[in-house]
């Protein structure tokens, strides 16, 4: 394992990495952590931050080109944009339930199984972790 080919792509590639890496952290902390407590409300805050700069920071990658410069990873930006304001204000609102199934859906969707596509041969996340 080696940063290596994280640590020369773009600005944008390593802040979207390094947030994803941090979001995935922080959020799997989340989902074994007690809930409503203020370290959850505070440990959330900053995991919809780092979302968002892997979601915006998305918008700026175009090395898998399906649509133009779009790929299919972009769809699921947009939906995380979508989503994080939606699941915040259900928690505002109490409406924990659907908070709950908004955040966890998104930490597996979004960076879970997208995460995991990172890991294909020829990608950067697979050189990373395996090398050439």
């Amino acid at each position: 394992m080696t940063l290596a080919p994280l640590l020369q792509a773009s600005p944008s590639i390593q802040l979207h990495a390094f947030a994803a890496m941090s979001a995935f952290v922080l959020g799997a902390v989340q989902l074994a952590a007690p809930k409503g407590t203020l370290p959850h409300r505070i440990v959330g805050s900053i995991w919809v931050l780092l979302m968002l700069a892997v979601s915006i920071s998305a918008f700026f990658i175009h090395q898998l080109r399906i649509w133009g410069p779009w790929s299919p990873i972009h769809l699921i930006a947009i939906f995380t944009l979508v989503t994080l304001p939606i699941a915040v204000w259900r928690a505002h609102t109490h409406q924990v339930e659907k908070h709950r199934r908004n955040m966890i859906g998104l930490f597996f969707g979004a960076l879970v199984v997208a995460g995991l596509f990172t890991f294909w041969p020829g990608r950067i996340m697979h050189a990373v972790v395996f090398g050439g």
